[in-house]
């Protein structure tokens, strides 16, 4: 059927009515402290669902359905894994982040390592997340064409363009309470498309329940011991738990967001109940990935790719109307994590480097600097996604794959500085290049499943940093 009137109409109210709300806290930026933790003063519930905001691209919205059409539900398991790296986090890394008033993971490290490795952790973050947000940017310009009709990289300019201007004006707090709103319209919007798939697909939830069971689409859980199979228990919920803590625990993008609460208390609940949150999102996708399977019935490949499984669906057989309420579903989710991935890149380009080299900067000096980083990554993340348009496959898995890349060596280092009093900065520089190389190694010369990565890494980060440390004499601090 295509997008009418009516649809254009809800899509542009949508981004005109995000772009305003967030515009509403540019007046309450003062410091460094308002503009990056939201003066360390929003509620728990808030940053629960900011974070599920900022996890959630338009590659989980597009790919995980798309992934659950060509397999199942076995990519749940890594998602229960998350679950669990959460707990490790609550115990093991926060109690570390709430002593002092710290402002980015990598000042963790400073202050029980030095400044070189809080430069190398802090590079690596912003190297690895740029590359990943790139991809992610990227998914959204496979719906804003399939749906508008405008080039691709018209699309990845327009959604860039208006997240830009909020986050530009209303920092950290502007991110988190548009991701509030956001996560409740992507989060409403798929239960709507999951109840227009019921009416849809003849004999409804019935038909689509006994026609999945028999082509084994439920099947959830894979306990097979085989390292090659990307989604079984074992790899899910060790290999999700690595990731998690490491994505979750060592990565400013969700740091940022824990540093912001109003206490460890309230920020471990935050981290807590978001992993319910997801568990609950990802298990959504995935019968939307089903639904769809039993709705259209034909090989993936007859869409193109999977990833425009879904938005081909919104777009030409939704009623009008709701229609337009999934593709602005679809941006929200694109906008809240363009802009949490905007705002923790800027912080840490900022506090992790510039406020180091000039510390004499005053506050309005750092203030300008911070809005002007923040232009400058959306530059970068618009190039880099203009580049992702032909060099990505299934974009969900190869956006966890750039990503996983480096989180073994950062999740190696900080549990060198948190778990043991041996490990030094040398130590702890040549584990992480030994961790680093690893991944590496793994993603672009093997076959092991991503799943592996950031434990294979982190092990070997931590075992060659404790070991090394024994060797090499620890430098002065700086």
């Amino acid at each position: 059927m295509g997008l009418d009137k009516l649809d254009y109409a809800i899509i542009a109210v949508y981004l005109a009515g995000i772009t305003l709300f967030g515009l509403r806290f540019r007046k309450k930026q003062r410091s460094l402290r308002d503009y990056f933790l939201a003066g360390r003063d929003i509620p728990w519930w808030a940053i629960a669902l900011s974070i599920v905001a900022a996890e959630t691209s338009t590659l989980t919205i597009i790919s995980i359905p798309g992934l659950a059409y060509d397999t199942n539900f076995t990519f749940l398991q890594v998602v229960m894994g998350y679950v669990v790296g959460r707990i490790v986090i609550s115990f093991v890394l926060l109690p570390h982040y709430f002593r002092g008033d710290l402002y980015t993971a990598y000042e963790l490290i400073e202050r029980r390592f030095g400044r070189n490795l809080r430069s190398l952790t802090a590079g690596l973050f912003l190297l690895t997340r740029a590359a990943a947000e790139g991809v992610r940017v990227y998914a959204v310009s496979i719906v804003v064409s399939i749906a508008l009709g405008t080039g691709e990289v018209a699309s990845i300019a327009i959604i860039t363009a208006l997240t830009l201007v909020y986050t530009f004006e209303g920092g950290l707090a502007a991110v988190i309470w548009t991701d509030v709103v956001q996560t409740v319209i992507y989060v409403g919007g798929t239960l709507v498309g999951v109840a227009t798939l019921v009416h849809l697909v003849p004999g409804g939830w019935g038909a689509i329940h006994s026609a999945a069971a028999a082509a084994g689409k439920l099947q959830l859980l894979n306990f097979s011991t085989s390292p090659w199979i990307p989604y079984t228990f074992w790899s899910g919920v060790i290999g999700g738990a690595f990731l998690t803590t490491a994505s979750h625990g060592t990565d400013q993008l969700i740091v940022q967001r824990l540093l912001a609460a109003r206490g460890q208390k309230q920020s471990v609940t935050a981290l807590l109940s978001s992993g319910l949150a997801i568990l609950f999102q990802f298990a959504l996708f995935l019968t939307v990935g089903i639904m769809l399977w039993a709705y259209y019935r034909v090989p993936s490949a007859t869409f193109g790719r999977a990833d425009r499984i879904y938005p081909t669906f919104i777009v030409s057989r939704l009623p009008h109307g709701i229609s337009g309420l999934l593709i602005a579903a679809i941006l929200a989710a694109a906008m809240s994590n363009l802009s949490a991935a905007l705002n923790s890149l800027s912080s840490s380009s900022i506090l992790d480097f510039y406020a180091r080299v000039r510390p004499q900067a005053d506050e309005k000096t750092k203030m300008r600097l911070s809005r002007l980083a923040t232009l400058c990554w959306a530059l970068v993340l618009f190039a880099l996604a203009v580049i992702a348009l032909h060099k990505v496959g299934r974009v969900v898995e190869v956006g966890l794959q750039i990503a996983s890349v480096a989180y073994g060596a950062l999740l190696g280092v900080f549990l060198l500085g948190v778990l043991t009093r041996k490990a030094n900065q040398r130590g702890a520089m040549v584990g992480m290049a030994f961790g680093f190389a690893l991944e590496l190694y793994l993603w672009l010369g093997t076959h092991i499943p991503w799943t592996w990565w950031v434990m294979l890494g982190t092990a070997v980060t931590f075992t060659v940093g404790y070991l090394a440390s024994s060797v090499l004499s620890p430098t002065t601090r700086s």
